[in-house]
């Protein structure tokens, strides 16, 4: 990655280019199956599970972000997960639904040549170039429904991997129950894995561009104070309404003058650094990502639940953690999540990595992530 603010896009990726998003050419990616980059030391299922419903998490994304001047993190890739279920999300904060990991690995390695993958797709047999693994190259099995480590095997033909029994029995309505039996006839297409399924997101590639330098970094210093005044006079203009309905507008005028200011001066905050939010990304409304480690900070969607020093934990090797990148709410557009009940839901989400970016580049160290909602003031 390169200095100053970096931003992330989704791009759609047919079957002709899905190679693109495997583990040999270091994607950057939205959903899909996680394409790991070390082989050792893969997340367990158990730390992959939701930190309030215990279901197992699908990936959200994963970006290459190499390090350059450090030679054990010449590879290096953040993966995050989410859960699948809405509910999970009602609540600001740190991880609960989401988690991240980080790994690293040198040039010089045992899984990948010193030099550059190629740009061109691989000339012998496409199609199994790009079919999902089921087993990493060092043979430990992945789930056929997640990609993530499969400890559990099916207790018929042995062979089908999974990361718990929710994704066994998944996999067992989608068609398993038909192939299984098919392994004793030494049928090998019964262990092909079908490339989506409806508990991973849907899968894109993400682009990355350096931000144009059109909005100065220092223009979150206060919108003039002509929008000040315009907001301040809304807000007003809410409260009178207030005061004409019954007993909300009994109670707002029985609060003190002091109340009623800091409740205005509060909302008129919120507002501009709502708008800041919506200036800065009106460049470009697109972008899912945006990446500056140790540089410039988020940019938040709310005055509210932003955390301060003590909220983020250092790292287990004691070093604090510093920002690395923010995902956008733009994300929810490509992730089909909608729903006419309840859906999965953020205003940014925030992760902050070890600063001494430590480890041996063999292990899956967890990293920090922070969930802000938007204000219901903004929405």
């Amino acid at each position: 990655m390169a200095a100053g603010v970096e931003l992330g896009f989704a791009a759609a990726v047919g079957p002709a280019a899905a190679w693109r998003l495997r583990s040999p050419y270091f994607p950057s990616k939205v959903g899909g199956r996680p394409a790991w980059l070390g082989e050792t030391g893969l997340p367990s299922s158990a730390a992959l599970r939701c930190g309030r419903c215990q279901q197992p998490r699908a990936l959200l994304l994963q970006l290459y972000a190499p390090l350059p001047e450090r030679p054990d993190a010449f590879h290096r890739t953040l993966f995050v997960f989410a859960c699948r279920g809405a509910a999970c999300y009602r609540l600001s904060g740190p991880r609960g639904p989401l988690c991240v990991f980080r790994n690293q690995l040198p040039r010089r390695n045992d899984t990948y040549p010193e030099e550059p993958p190629p740009e061109e797709p691989p000339p012998d047999h496409p199609a199994a170039s790009v079919a999902p693994p089921s087993r990493l190259r060092g043979g430990a099995a992945l789930c056929r429904v997640c990609g993530c480590l499969g400890p559990r095997a099916c207790g018929r033909c042995r062979r089908a991997a999974y990361c718990g029994p929710e994704h066994q029995a998944l996999d067992w309505r989608r068609g398993h129950r038909r192939s299984c039996g098919q392994h004793a006839a030494g049928d090998d297409s019964a262990d092909a894995i079908p490339e989506h399924n409806e508990f991973l997101f849907p899968e894109y590639e993400i682009l990355i561009e350096p931000e144009e330098p059109e909005f100065p970094a220092d223009s979150s210093v206060g919108h003039d104070d002509e929008e000040g005044a315009v907001d301040t006079s809304k807000d007003l203009t809410e409260q009178e309404k207030l005061r004409a309905t019954g007993g909300a507008g009994e109670a707002l005028a029985s609060l003190d003058e002091d109340t009623l200011e800091a409740m205005a001066k509060h909302e008129t905050e919120e507002d501009k650094i709502f708008q800041m939010f919506k200036d800065r990304v009106a460049a470009e409304p697109e972008q899912i990502i945006r990446y500056c480690r140790g540089g410039e900070g988020p940019i938040w969607v709310s005055g509210e639940n932003i955390p301060e020093e003590k909220d983020i934990p250092n790292c287990s090797c004691g070093a604090k953690r510093i920002f690395e990148f923010q995902i956008m709410p733009q994300l929810l557009n490509h992730l089909q999540v909608d729903s006419l009940e309840e859906s999965i839901d953020w205003g940014t989400l925030v992760v902050y990595t070890c600063a001494d970016n430590c480890g041996e580049g063999s292990e899956y160290p967890e990293e920090f992530i922070w969930k802000q909602d938007f204000s219901a003031g903004s929405i």
